[in-house]
């Protein structure tokens, strides 16, 4: 770890941030206190996991009345999504 001022990150920006680049944490001081840590960057990626991976992490509670409740339903249900949005106003 080095500890650096404003005034040295503003003569040498480049190095500095070189430095933590290449590993080093730098923290900046102003005043003598801290202010700010330059740490390297480590990237995260997103990563994509199949559906059934997922479904397991997130078991469903099944509905024993789901027949039951869809009897119950006097006509067709229909997707809210796919409505004719005019229609609606």
């Amino acid at each position: 770890m080095t500890t650096i001022g404003v005034g040295e990150l503003r003569r040498d920006a480049s190095g500095v941030l070189r430095r933590a680049a290449q590993g080093e944490r730098v923290v900046v001081t102003l005043h003598g206190r801290p202010v700010a840590d330059l740490v390297p960057h480590t990237e995260v990626r997103p990563t994509w996991r199949p559906v059934a991976d997922l479904a397991a992490l997130f078991p469903a509670v099944g509905d024993p009345d789901v027949v039951a409740d869809l009897a119950m339903v006097d006509s067709a249900v229909d997707d809210p999504f796919e409505r004719d949005v005019a229609r609606d106003c």
